[in-house]
This record gives structure tokens, sequence and C-alpha cells, in this order.
């Protein structure tokens, strides 16, 4: 794995576990954290032929699912696309909105 892909897959871990979390104090950690991730990817974007942003993702997804969070998930069943929900362009664009983020992961995700 290359050092774009684990930047991307970072901030998009951040982004997934904000949106599966019950409490609203961890959500708003995370939420912070993946703003932080973000802005440091806008700053230096990853060339686009580097980072294969499915690939970024299921990695995402894997690191959300880490069994010490799994207590914690408590806003949906986590079953995600496995296609990325967000383009590396929209990450690194300069008005990505976290919140909404959250909420597209939070309602894009099938629940039991």
């Amino acid at each position: 794995m290359n050092a774009s892909v684990d930047r991307v897959r970072d901030a998009l871990a951040e982004l997934i576990k904000a949106a599966l979390v019950s409490d609203d104090g961890r959500s708003l950690a995370f939420r912070q954290a993946a703003a932080e991730k973000l802005a440091a990817l806008a700053a230096d974007p990853p060339q686009a032929d580097a980072v294969r942003i499915d690939g970024a993702w299921t990695l995402a997804v894997r690191a959300a699912e880490a069994p010490e969070l799994q207590p914690e998930e408590g806003q949906v069943n986590l079953t995600l696309p496995r296609a990325a929900l967000f383009s590396l362009e929209d990450l690194t664009s300069e008005g990505f909105d976290v919140d909404a983020a959250v909420e597209t992961i939070r309602k894009s995700a099938s629940t039991g």
C-alpha cells in the first residue's frame, strides 16, 4: 500500500466511524479528526492515479469495523456500499462538508 492510499483511507475511516457511533460526543470527535485529515489531504492532494478510491473505501470500512468500536456502533447495522460514496476530488475540495458526508454514509448503510 502507498502513503496516499493510507491518507485517504484514514480520512474515510474517521467519517465512517462518525456515522456509526451512537454517542454524540464520540461522533463529534471522529468528525473533527476527519476534518483535520481532509484538510491535510486538500492542502497536499494525492495524485488521482496513486489512489484507487474504492480500494481506500474498502480499507476504511475495515478500519471502522474494528472490534473495539463495535459496542459503540448503534446508528446503523454496518452494511455499507462496496463502492466509495465520495470521489477523491470530493474529499479534497475546499467546500467538502463533513456533516453532510456523515449523513450520506448513515443513509447509504443498509439497516437490519
